[in-house]
């Protein structure tokens, strides 16, 4: 389960789309950029491939109902 989930404007002007986000998993701390298409690139090293399309899913609904609600 996702804790701790942050997200920021990658941009001083909001209007620009595009959100530096953070979070824990699995007590490891994880940063990426969420981009507009949904595809997120990661700044820390990546999560392990057996969960990465897990959270990737979740990442997507907290950013659908955070950002564009």
């Amino acid at each position: 389960m996702i804790m701790h989930f942050q997200y920021k404007p990658l941009f001083e002007n909001k209007k620009i789309p595009g959100w530096n986000f953070s979070f824990y998993f699995n007590k490891q701390h994880f940063t990426g950029i969420y981009h507009q298409t949904g595809k997120i690139e990661w700044t820390s090293t990546p999560p392990e491939q057996e969960v990465i399309q897990t959270l990737t899913s979740q990442i997507h609904e907290l950013m659908l109902y955070h950002v564009y609600e």
